[in-house]
This record gives C-alpha cells, sequence and structure tokens, in this order.
C-alpha cells in the first residue's frame, strides 16, 4: 500500500512518521507501508540467522529486517534476513544506513509479494554489493539462490553449497 504520491528523497522520507502497524520503506522514491509478517514467517526469520551465525560467526553480522540503501537515493530497504562482513558494519557509522546492499539478502516470500517485485530486488541488490541472493518459498518448500548470473532452484531433499560465501545448509533444516 503506498504511503505518498511523487518522487521522494531520503531525506524526506525520514520525516514520515511509522505506521502503527507494520513499517515503512522507500522503493523507487515511494514511500511504501509493509504489513507485519505472519507468523509462519517470522517463524523462518529466526530460523535463518541461527544457521547462518553457526557459519559465520563473528566474521560479520547476521540480521532480521537489515535496514539498507542499495542505491544512493530513493531506496530505504528491509532484508527479511542479511549478512555483512564485520568490516562493513564497523565502516557503517550509527546514525546511517548500510550503502548499497548486504552481502548476503534473503526474502522470505509473503503471499502479497509479486513476482514483479522479487525481480526488481533481485536485480537491484544483485547490481549494488549483494552477491548471494535468496528467495525462500514456505509454501513450497524451495530455496532459489542467485550468485553471479545464475538461479539455482533447492528442494527439501538438496543442500545448499554457496560458491561465494562459505555456506552450506540443508534445505529441510530451514524448514523443519
Amino acid at each position: 500500500m503506498s504511503t505518498s504520491t511523487g518522487l521522494v528523497t531520503v531525506e524526506e522520507y525520514l520525516k514520515f512518521a511509522d505506521p502503527t502497524e507494520g513499517h515503512l520503506e522507500l522503493h523507487h522514491g515511494e514511500v511504501v507501508t509493509m504489513p507485519p509478517p505472519k507468523r509462519g514467517h517470522q517463524r523462518t526469520q529466526r530460523k535463518l540467522p541461527k544457521l547462518f551465525i553457526q557459519i559465520f560467526g563473528e566474521d560479520g553480522v547476521v540480521e532480521v529486517e537489515m535496514a539498507f540503501r542499495p542505491t544512493p537515493e530513493h531506496e530505504v530497504w528491509k532484508a527479511d534476513v542479511a549478512y555483512i562482513p564485520a568490516v562493513r558494519e564497523a565502516a557503517t557509522p550509527d546514525d546511517q544506513y548500510l550503502m548499497g546492499a548486504p552481502d548476503l539478502v534473503v526474502e522470505v516470500l509473503s503471499p502479497s509479494n509479486t513476482a514483479e517485485e522479487i525481480e526488481d530486488k533481485r536485480l537491484i541488490c544483485m547490481q549494488n554489493g549483494c552477491v548471494s541472493f535468496w528467495v525462500v518459498n514456505q509454501r513450497h518448500e524451495t530455496v532459489s539462490v542467485t550468485e553471479g548470473d545464475v538461479t539455482k532452484h533447492y528442494g527439501m531433499s538438496s543442500t545448499i553449497v554457496s560458491t561465494v560465501l562459505p555456506v552450506s545448509i540443508a534445505v529441510r533444516n530451514i524448514f523443519s
């Protein structure tokens, strides 16, 4: 649901009041109210950081709802789950958003997501610092992983092995 009309800058976006439910994001200069996630979505959001923290340890930050600016203007997004190396975390001032996309972005599909929206997020993230973009589909119990120009699809009996990050996760562990 849109909250404003016309092209909004990040500076203008920061002046908007928080909604009573959900949160605001800035997509292509449009302020958008994102609804609060449902319980199944939240369960997956809680599970993924535990798996990633076991892999990355103290080498970086894994966070649910990580705010970032994939492009310098007109964009402020939140990733459902994301990872950045410790050096990027240390380089981001406390009063700023992460510039560029996180190294690893995970989007957990919601019923309101459109294929166009997810493709837009994937393309913009991959063009702005993301090296591994995951789409978790709870309904079909699949995970699609884009690294470079290749997208691979994994089912319940598969293990995701990243070619760019030290990640190996059995898909069943995401959905169990």
